[in-house]
């Protein structure tokens, strides 16, 4: 099954892939609980039988344009960082990490699956990640690897845009990853049962060249041993989201570095999950008297 947030007359609604495009659920169903991901996931099994009755009818296709974020208002995004051998070693690290590192979105972050991906007026250093995102179905806490599919009720696409001179001004790696608007997320949500998670191919592509590609097999955490790491400090809770990290071959470990310039196109595509792609923006206004900036 696979679930997409379309933008339509009434708002940000929750769409299912029908026989034929895409089927409004809560239209489908009668239900105004399932008009959101959140208000279908709260509602558990029921929900997602609930959509998947739905993707028996016809639909209607949309533009690129009307999809909305496959997860709109996340109630926390927790990201996972040196997730890939490779992504280790081209920031200067041969040792493997030996605990998992991890750190935090907002939801302000978050933009569609074909938004405007917006430099920030404060940075000289932003940078791609392509990952896989893992939505939280039933969640919960003490989740066991060999228990986590059950918890999750699907895979996204996203890309973790970082501002690397922020990134690395201070001891935290909160700033450089919560600049607003920094982290298309979408198409749609598949669920499991759709794809081969552990072991698929993610590519990303600056201006239609490959810059990223990995296979999911190559996380040193695999997904089903995060959603345990996670659930072992926090309750997971419907609706949450799990950046998966990223794999080598990041714009600031070339040489010379490459970054997300204004006018250019950056493309993550989960081999079974989806593609997003977002033309690079300049943010409007002059910033230039602002205080804050990672050089000091």
């Amino acid at each position: 099954m696979r679930l997409a947030t379309i933008n339509t007359p009434h708002g940000l609604r929750l769409h299912v892939r029908g026989r034929s495009g895409y089927v409004d659920v809560a239209e489908a169903t009668g239900d105004d609980r399932y008009a959101t991901i959140q208000g279908l996931l709260n509602a558990g099994p029921a929900g997602l039988e609930a959509a998947r009755s739905a993707a028996a009818a016809d639909g209607r296709e949309y533009a690129e344009a009307d999809f909305g974020p496959s997860v709109p208002t996340p109630r926390v995004i927790h990201c996972l960082g040196l997730n890939y051998a490779d992504h280790v070693r081209e920031g200067g690290r041969e040792e493997m990490p030996s605990f998992p590192n991890v750190f935090m979105r907002s939801p302000e972050t978050v933009i569609g699956p074909y938004a405007d991906l917006v430099v920030p007026a404060l940075t000289e250093g932003y940078d791609y990640e392509g990952e896989v995102g893992i939505v939280i179905g039933a969640g919960g806490r003490y989740i066991p690897a060999d228990e986590a599919m059950a918890a999750i009720a699907g895979f996204t696409v996203l890309n973790d845009a970082s501002a690397r001179d922020w990134q690395r001004a201070g001891s935290q790696w909160i700033p450089g990853k919560n600049f607003d608007g920094s982290m298309p997320l979408g198409p749609e949500i598949v669920t499991p049962d759709e794809v081969n998670i552990l072991d698929t191919t993610l590519t990303t592509r600056l201006n239609g060249e490959v810059m990223q590609q990995a296979s999911t097999s190559q996380m040193l955490i695999d997904i089903p041993t995060t959603v345990e790491f996670y659930s072992s400090f926090t309750t997971l809770r419907p609706g949450d989201v799990i950046a998966t990290g990223t794999p080598g071959g990041v714009g600031y470990a070339r040489k010379p570095p490459v970054w997300l310039e204004p006018g250019s196109t950056i493309e993550v595509t989960v081999d079974g999950v989806g593609t997003i792609r977002n033309q690079v923006v300049a943010e409007p206004g002059d910033h230039s008297k602002w205080r804050w900036r990672a050089a000091g």
